[in-house]
């Protein structure tokens, strides 16, 4: 997920202009996406998200770096976790109950790789210990405030970090794994 130097993933009303990709993160986003199998999404990056990549690949100003990554993302299978939808399109299924059980329930089954999008729904798998590994990409902005990266803990997260990288815009990846 992206995050502002400061640790936000939002500033201020859901704003997000800061953190548009170049077109180097974005094809770093796009080789990592390739791997995903699975794709959590909380109720608001969902909306995000689904208002754009299914029909993005169509519009005549997509550079093809976005075509490529619209592509990638509707033929991944998306879990959408929301109390107040009532329905989801396209390549997801909804899940309206427990969370943390369903992401276990999923992490138990032999499958390919997921990734956990949305603060409250990826601090939930946080706090329940779910969370293998962070990559976290760091914009060079202050924001001030908003949507935090982490969310509150009960407890301390220990991690080992496995892999940086600077991209030319001065945004990093950082990429550690929790040592449980």
């Amino acid at each position: 997920m992206n995050a502002s130097l400061d640790g936000y993933i939002a500033a201020p009303g859901d704003d997000i202009g800061w953190s548009f990709p170049s077109v180097e993160l974005h094809q770093w986003f796009n080789d990592r996406a390739r791997e995903i199998g699975l794709s959590l999404y909380g109720r608001k990056l969902w909306e995000l998200m689904n208002a754009h990549w299914p029909t993005a690949d169509q519009q005549p100003d997509a550079d093809p770096v976005e075509v490529e990554f619209a592509r990638i993302w509707q033929k991944t299978p998306k879990v959408v976790f929301s109390r107040t939808l009532e329905e989801v399109s396209g390549n997801a299924r909804l899940v309206t109950g427990d969370a943390v059980a369903e992401i276990s329930r999923l992490k138990a089954e032999d499958g390919a790789s997921m990734e956990i999008g949305g603060a409250h729904l990826a601090g939930a798998a946080m706090r329940a210990g779910l969370i293998d590994e962070y990559q976290v990409v760091t914009h060079p902005v202050l924001v001030g405030g908003g949507t935090p990266f982490f969310s509150a803990l009960d407890s301390w997260v220990n991690l080992r970090l496995v892999e940086t990288k600077t991209f030319g815009d001065g945004v990093t990846m950082s990429h550690y794994e929790s040592r449980h």
